[in-house]
Parts: structure tokens; sequence; C-alpha cells
């Protein structure tokens, strides 16, 4: 029996049940993975339940088969498990209309953007998926696949396919929008920076028209994303399978919390995710720096310390007072200062349910999970608040510890063992940052080499000599003492652990 048939004839019993059925597709969302499915499907699902519509989504993903076959097995249905120690809940969202890999038939890609009745196009395709140099803060040229991209056929990079796309598309002058929820500062402006800057490299004034396209009909509104989404694990499915009573080969584990903050500039018109919660605001940057910084660089930290302290869960990171110390310290006193709060939000409350969400411990979200990455995430997260502190004539111990931390994990010295939490981050820089710490004759040594010469983290923080030495003290001390001698290091030196912070 198929997830929809079974829903629907439970559906007086209480079980989960479908929200009414879009009855078209306007939506493209390039990302068809799980954040996307436990985050903006079930805001439009409760905009459709609210309104109904024509605001279907087309899932596409990047490269793998796997939920795009068993989504089509099961009506293009899963099911999204809430997760909470006291309970686990289940909604089914209902709003796909299609799914397929975009890395098999990108040409269908084109098309739908094309298309008239896409009014909206979604990203979630991560900070990876920009096609982005930070050498030059510009889309990366010497990226293959972007040069390719440019000399025509099917696209493959996602800059390269939303200026296709939208090449195709200005011929109709049909207006859309093309809204990033990933954790970008103004993801928005960024995107549309980068397919500007594809269609300005169009060989013979190509993109021409299309520039003039995007000026008159194409929007790139800008959006914070926040939920804690893991990885879904074989247990997993059995537990929700047990709940909804039929298999479930691709439910999608998420926290009660959910946040997301738009920007209200949509060319051709937006479901009413409000139903759902979302907050429409013109303080987006002022949410997107909340969360990158409180919540998502305070989780990088609590993600290195917990690997290297050998625990598998975020959960049991935080648990360990000396990591719940170092998360305060650099939440309160080195990231906090770095930001302007949302109107109306109460930053107390705000942090305290920060500790709530990490201590969650039927989540279960995975410490290699959130430190995957750091090389793209940390650039996101600390150049700024750490070049704040260091203006003002202090010393971020904490965010140094977090970087110290961050290579001890992924380009470990000669003789250290980060353990197996920390070799299952996965980081496109790895290779590149290993060759560097086999060579590398202390901490000092690699953190100059990294965070000056290759310049990881940006031209400013690649220039502060005091930093990079701390830096390097602390991976030293994580090398030849412990990752508490450096926890404990990092706090006695800072001056922001005080009675009063407690969460």
């Amino acid at each position: 029996m198929s997830i929809q048939a079974h829903t629907l004839g439970r559906a007086s019993s209480g079980t989960a049940t479908l929200p009414a059925a879009p009855s078209g597709a306007g939506i493209l969302h390039l990302g068809l993975g799980s954040f996307h499915r436990a985050h903006q499907s079930v805001y439009t699902a409760a905009a459709l339940q609210s309104t109904g519509g024509d605001w279907g989504i087309i899932g596409v993903a990047s490269r793998s088969r796997a939920v795009v076959d068993a989504m089509h097995a099961q009506d293009l249905l899963y099911s999204v498990a809430t997760i909470s120690p006291d309970s686990t809940s289940l909604t089914i969202p209902g709003v796909h209309t299609d799914a397929f890999v975009g890395g098999e038939q990108p040409e269908r890609i084109v098309a739908h953007l094309a298309d008239p009745s896409i009014r909206i196009v979604t990203l979630t395709v991560t900070e990876n998926g920009y096609s982005y140099s930070a050498a030059t803060q510009r889309l990366d040229l010497d990226d293959l696949v972007v040069q390719a991209d440019l000399r025509g056929g099917a696209p493959r990079s996602t800059i390269g396919q939303l200026a296709r796309g939208l090449q195709a598309r200005a011929a109709a002058g049909a207006p859309v929008s093309v809204l990033s929820c990933d954790n970008l500062a103004a993801n928005g402006k960024h995107t549309e920076k980068l397919v500007r800057e594809f269609l300005d490299a169009l060989p013979h004034g190509e993109g021409a028209d299309t520039l003039a396209f995007l000026d008159q009909s194409v929007s790139f509104p800008s959006s914070m994303v926040d939920r804690i989404v893991p990885s879904t694990t074989a247990q997993m499915r059995e537990q929700v399978s047990a709940l909804l009573g039929v298999r479930d080969e691709v439910p999608v584990p998420a926290e009660p919390f959910t946040m997301w903050a738009i920007e209200d500039r949509f060319a051709g018109g937006r479901p009413a995710w409000e139903a759902g919660g979302a907050v429409f605001t013109n303080e987006v940057g002022r949410y997107e720096q909340m969360k990158v910084r409180l919540l998502n660089g305070t989780h990088s930290l609590i993600a290195y310390l917990g690997a290297l302290r050998g625990v598998g869960t975020i959960p049991e990171a935080i648990g360990l007072s000396e990591i719940a110390d170092a998360a305060l310290a650099v939440l309160r006193g080195e990231y906090e200062p770095s930001i302007e709060v949302p109107s109306g939000v109460d930053i107390r409350a705000y942090e305290s349910e920060l500790f709530a969400r990490w201590g969650n411990s039927a989540l279960g979200h995975r410490t290699s999970q959130v430190g995957t990455d750091g090389s793209v995430k940390l650039r996101q997260r600390i150049p700024e608040p750490a070049m704040l502190a260091l203006r003002n004539g202090e010393m971020p111990h904490l965010i140094a510890l977090t970087v110290a931390g961050y290579l001890s994990c992924i380009a470990p010295l000669p003789g250290f063992d980060p353990g197996v939490h920390a070799a299952a981050m996965t980081d496109a820089a790895r290779d590149r940052l290993q060759a560097v710490a086999a060579t590398a004759r202390d901490g000092h040594e690699l953190a100059e080499r990294v965070i000056a010469e290759q310049q990881l983290f940006g031209d400013e923080l690649a220039g502060q000599d005091s930093f990079i030495t701390r830096v390097g003290e602390l991976i030293d001390t994580i090398r030849h003492r412990s990752v508490d001698a450096a926890i404990a290091d990092a706090l006695s030196a800072s001056q922001t652990i005080k009675k009063e912070m407690q969460p």
C-alpha cells in the first residue's frame, strides 16, 4: 500500500495527514536534500493548507538518485519526524509534484526555468554550490565546470543552470524570483552577483539581453533559514515506519525549532509562507548574522571540540561542562558583540533556546556532520567577529580555539590522531591542508601557512600575526597535552566567563 493511500485511509484516526494537494507546480527547487524537505517543503505545505494554489515543488537532486527513486516509489511523499526528548510527531508535506536528478538531466532544469508557470526558484545547494572564488570574491572562472557551462551545452554548475535558464526565459519575459536558502551573507545579492558575472562572461555579448531581463523581471530576495536536520539513519527509518504504519525509505528527522526570515521581494508572486510561521522582514541581514554567528559559529566549536574529545553527537558534546563553558564564552563574548539583534527578538531567550536545541538528546545530531566543510563554513562565520575583537585590542581566544580545533580535526600534525569522529568529517580542502600539515614543524607553522599564506579565512585575518600565533599555540596544546587543556587555556585567557553568563 502506498503512503498516500495508507495515510488518507487512516486520517480519521489521528495519524499524519496530507495537506491540500497543489494544483500545479510553481516552484523549482535545486538541492533535494534533507534540509529542504524538512524546511521549505513544510512551510509550503502550510501555505497550501491555508490558501491552496499552484505552488507545488519540482525537486532537483544534484547527483544522487536514492531520494528521487524513493520519492517516486512513494507517490512523491515522505515523512518529517519532529523529534524532542519527550515525543516524536510526524507530518507529510505532500507538496512535490515531480523530482529528478539534475546531474543526469541538466537540460530539464533549463526547460523548467524557461516555463512561465515556474515563478520561484529556491536553492539549498550548500555554500560549496555557488562556484565562488574566495580569492577573487567573484564567480570562479577557473572552475572547469563553469568554463564548460560558458562554452555552451547543458549546464552543470548551479550558477550556470540559473543563468542559462534565465537566458531561455528572457524571450517570454515572464517574471521570476530566485530565492537562496543557503548560509551565505546577503544570499540573494550574492546569488544575483554570481549570475550576472556568468552572463557578463559569455562570449560576444551573448548575455546582454538576459541582463536587461534581470533588471526588469527577476528578483533575488535574501532569506535566513534555521532548523537542525540530522542525517537519516536506519534506526530512524524503522522508528518512523513503525509510527506511520507503512514503510518510509526517506523520512527526515528534525528538531521542533524552525525559523525562516525572508525579504518580501517577489517578482512573480509567492506562497503564503507566513501560514507556516515565516517572517517577512527588511532585517534579513540581522537574522542571518544572528544565526550564522551565534548558532552556526558556536555549533562549529562544539563539533570540533566534541570530536576531539571522542564523542559522536552534539548533545554529548554540549553535555560536557568544559565544552558548554567554551560555547557560552564564544557565544556571549566573541560572537554577540558582532551582531545587530533583529527587532523584537529577545536575545537572551534566543541564546537559552540554542543550548536547549544543542542538548536535544533525542535528535542525535553528529559532530562529524556539523564539522563537515569547515573550510567554507568557517569563512562565513569567524572573520568579521574575530577582526572586530582584534581591532578593539582583544584576542578572540575561543574563535582561535575553533580554528585550532578545526585544523586539528581535518589536518592533524604528524603523530596526532584526532579520532574517528574527526576522520568522518569531509572537506574539499582536506587533502590540501593535510599536505601542509605533513611538513609543518609545529602548530604555528601550520597556522601560518594555512591562515596567512593560503588565506583560508580571508585576507584580513591573513595579516593578523597575533591571531595566527594564538591558533598555533592552541594547536600545539591540543597535540601535546589534550583538547581539555586547550579549552582550559582559552577560557582562562578569555575575560568572558562570568557567573552572570550562565545560559
